[in-house]
């Protein structure tokens, strides 16, 4: 199995990558863990887990690589010492505009299934399916997100919305990817896969959360991508 991690900074990422790592790969029977990308910025992986090992803890070198041994109740748990850390893309998306909550998750299951065989990609929310997909700001300022009225059905008689009125349910799909090709790619697949679907499964529309650019240099137009 591999793992994409993807955070705001690079401090950010090793700390989430230590915490995870101890917490669910360490624990779990059988496992060991290798460094998945090669990059010249390393950060630990096994660096400060080996720690665990109480200095029972044993180094071993391979072909200029640094693991660690570390004597656990099942036997041993190897770990790579360090791993990668590269630039990644966040923030691809699109959204699913169907007549009802059923139809709207089955097309992004449909979606998701399709994506995950894509390489270098996430879809880093539960299950890959957001149903609070979000717009900047907010009337509270402590707050620099908050619901994306345009598109609750509930609000269309509250707000200026973006939905018809046969629309009853929206659910986004958010990628994150190494390279923005790899998201472009992604997007295409799983936009095909709802689209195979069709009106005949309460699909109405498909659109994408528009921020006027201020998330970040990367723009994802549905258009092209599918072009």
């Amino acid at each position: 199995m591999s793992v994409l991690i993807f955070a705001m900074g690079g401090k950010g990422l090793a700390k989430q990558l230590e915490t995870r790592a101890g917490q669910c790969v360490l624990t779990a029977p059988t496992t060991a863990l290798f460094a998945g990308i090669d990059s010249d910025i390393k950060i630990p992986l096994g660096k400060n887990l080996r720690y665990f090992g109480d200095g029972f803890q044993i180094a071993k070198k391979i072909s200029g690589k640094r693991y660690w041994r570390i004597p656990v109740m099942d036997g041993e748990f190897l770990t790579e010492a360090t791993t990668g850390q590269v630039n990644a893309v966040g923030g691809g998306n699109f959204l699913v505009l169907a007549r009802s909550q059923p139809q709207a998750l089955a097309a992004c299951e449909a979606a998701i299934e399709a994506m995950r065989k894509m390489p270098n990609v996430i879809m880093p929310f539960p299950g890959g399916v957001v149903r609070s997909g979000s717009k900047v700001g907010s009337k509270y300022k402590t707050l620099n997100a908050s619901t994306n009225d345009a598109f609750c059905p509930t609000l269309k008689g509250a707000t200026k919305t973006d939905l018809s009125p046969n629309i009853e349910s929206v659910m986004e799909i958010v990628i994150d990817g190494l390279t923005k090709e790899d998201i472009d790619n992604a997007m295409r697949v799983g936009i095909q896969a709802v689209c195979d679907l069709g009106a005949a499964e309460g699909i109405e529309r498909i659109s994408a959360g528009n921020y006027g650019g201020k998330l970040g240099p990367f723009h994802f137009h549905l258009q092209e991508i599918m072009a």
